[in-house]
């Protein structure tokens, strides 16, 4: 899946995030994700709850002052965070300032998409990547930062380009991959609950609802049901998945 990675919006890189991203290797400058600022809407509805709180309840009224005052509206140091994409990597810089840099070569991503709905009325998507560095570090990326469904399978398209000829090179040579709760082979995919299956087998894959459904040749009720948000690089397991089915 092609993403469009186009700069917007561009702005110089600070002299110590240029350093961290030599320093790890990440190459050329791609584009900047800036914090998403709410509407008037929802900054004007914080407030007001939080008015109304404080003459009914003092903690309920507190409470939407203080999720008000996180917003980059009101936040400088909110405002002040951005997340870098880079040739080879990204940079994410916290609340207090500090940045953590990730390459897409090493990193783990697991992603958490959620529809809400009100009353049966779509009101929102919630998007959750949490970042695992090769080192240790991590970081959660959600719809804090403008545009998740642009940057979000950016990121994982980037694991899997990177990632994808070295894993099919590892089966080659007889290893088995896990992703999660899931073990792929050459031979077949297995989980801890449901066994093993070959290629052959697995007749189909459907994605629903947050959920990934593999169903056995012959069988009408899925033989393995998995949370995505459970499956370590999920584009690339699907990448992977994808190679090996006949």
């Amino acid at each position: 899946m092609a993403v469009d990675a186009s700069p917007v919006p561009h702005e110089p890189i600070a002299p110590e995030l240029a350093a961290l991203a030599a320093a790890e290797g990440l190459g050329a400058h791609r584009f900047t994700i800036h914090p998403q600022r709410p509407g008037v809407l929802r900054l004007g509805g914080l407030l007001l709850f939080g008015i109304l709180g404080l003459f009914a309840l003092v903690l309920p009224g507190l409470y939407f002052f203080w999720l008000a005052s996180q917003t980059p509206s009101l936040s400088r140091a909110q405002a002040a965070r951005r997340l870098h994409l880079f040739e080879h990597g990204l940079i994410e810089t916290a609340k207090d300032g500090t940045p953590a840099a990730f390459r897409w070569d090493s990193m783990m991503a697991l992603q958490e998409i959620t529809e809400r709905y009100a009353n049966g009325i779509y009101v929102g998507t919630t998007y959750v990547y949490t970042l695992h560095a090769k080192d240790g570090t991590s970081r959660k990326l959600t719809n804090f930062y403008a545009e998740p469904e642009r940057w979000g399978p950016f990121i994982q398209q980037e694991i899997t380009n990177f990632q994808l000829p070295g894993l099919l090179a590892r089966l080659d040579q007889g290893e088995t991959l896990r992703f999660g709760d899931l073990s792929v082979s050459r031979g077949g995919i297995a989980t801890a609950k449901s066994g093993s299956a070959t290629w052959a087998e697995i007749q189909g894959l459907q994605i629903k609802n947050g959920a990934l459904f593999l169903r056995k040749g012959g069988k009408t009720r899925s033989w393995s049901t998995k949370a995505v948000k459970d499956i370590p690089n999920f584009f690339l397991f699907l990448a992977l998945v994808g190679q090996l089915r006949p």
